[in-house]
């Protein structure tokens, strides 16, 4: 039997009870290890080379540098790996920056363990993770100038759009349709041009709110 991978995880939080927490939890699980801790944004910056996490667990409300700008420069700096941004706060902007920034996921502190275990899992097999209950501020938060109220879309384009919003990159979603990874970039590029859509992420958002409402 092939083993299952180890995911390498780097917790970033400015509490260290937060993170002794985090910790013990993440280390009874098989598949998770935890590579390093830092307690603000420039100390992994600092540590990030040396580590190469898989996954970045990223608090946002820290002294020095938060983690929205933690996250605008692991980006910048050509950072590949995944980031969730784990954190007490649901107020749009927040929620905004950190998806246009290419956060893997955003994620409330007050949600069950065994939902954070999951979603972990979740984001390193390539699905955008949100906590229950903010799909319709992250909609807000990713609102985009008024487009066509009606937009006609092929079957296939819903289909396109259904995985979109489930998170699943363009490799996993030609796979599961039949197609190649190049006629989902195709498909992808039509869409976002027919929705007047600028990211995968507002697609996503535009596919929950709209194709759920018309299922």
């Amino acid at each position: 039997m092939t083993p299952s991978p180890r995911y390498r995880i780097l917790l970033v939080d400015d509490h260290p009870m937060m993170r002794r927490g985090i910790r013990q939890m993440l280390e009874l699980e098989d598949d998770f290890e935890i590579v390093g801790e830092a307690g603000h944004g420039e100390e992994a910056l600092a540590l990030i080379p040396a580590l190469q996490p898989d996954l970045v667990l990223l608090d946002n409300n820290m002294p020095q540098m938060n983690g929205i700008e933690t996250l605008r420069h692991l980006r910048s700096q050509g950072f590949a790996g995944k980031v969730l941004l784990f954190t007490v706060s649901d107020a749009e902007d927040d929620i905004r920056d950190a998806l246009r920034l290419d956060a893997d996921g955003y994620l409330l502190k007050d949600m069950e363990p065994e939902l954070l275990i999951q979603y972990i899992r979740d984001a390193m097999n390539g699905a955008l993770v949100i906590s229950p209950g903010l799909t319709r501020v992250m909609a807000q938060a990713l609102r985009s100038p008024p487009r066509q109220p009606e937009v006609e879309l092929t079957e296939r384009e819903r289909q396109v759009l259904k995985t979109i919003a489930s998170g699943y990159s363009n490799k996993v979603i030609g796979h599961k349709l039949g197609i190649t990874e190049g006629t989902v970039k195709v498909h992808v590029k039509n869409l976002l041009h027919k929705l007047g859509l600028r990211s995968r992420v507002e697609a996503a958002v535009w596919a929950m709110e709209h194709l759920r409402q018309s299922a």
